[in-house]
């Protein structure tokens, strides 16, 4: 059964930066989409970024482009969510999973049914 733990949430002010961690394990690692995905109080649960690990192609949600990068560690079984310039509206929830319909090559659609296995998330805080 695939695990992922998200590390590396926190508390920042409007401008600082984070890097979020997701660990993998119980699963082939490379070949896979991996994504990041955030859900604020009162809000749908949206995607933020995803990789394909077999390749390291990326997407990202027009809210984060330019500000924040998806990276991968294959050693680690790991991915990584580095945010800078953060904002208050980026303030949530952020959950790590992996894509089990559809293929496991990444869209930049980002449909969060896609994702089948997710972690328990991590939180970010953001004030202005």
């Amino acid at each position: 059964q695939p695990q992922l733990v998200e590390s590396g949430g926190g508390s920042v002010q409007a401008g600082g930066s984070l890097r979020l961690s997701c660990a993998g394990s119980g699963f082939t690692y490379r070949g896979n989409c991996m994504g990041w995905f955030r859900q604020a109080p009162g809000k749908e649960r949206e995607g933020v970024a995803t990789i394909y690990t077999g390749g390291g192609s990326t997407y990202y949600a027009d809210s984060v482009k330019g500000r924040f990068t998806i990276s991968q560690d294959n050693a680690k079984n790991t991915v990584y969510l580095q945010m800078n310039s953060l904002k208050p509206e980026d303030t949530g929830m952020y959950y790590c999973a992996i894509k089990t319909f559809g293929g496991s090559v990444c869209w930049a659609t980002m449909q969060t049914p896609d994702f089948g296995y997710w972690g328990q998330g991590t939180q970010v805080t953001v004030s202005s």
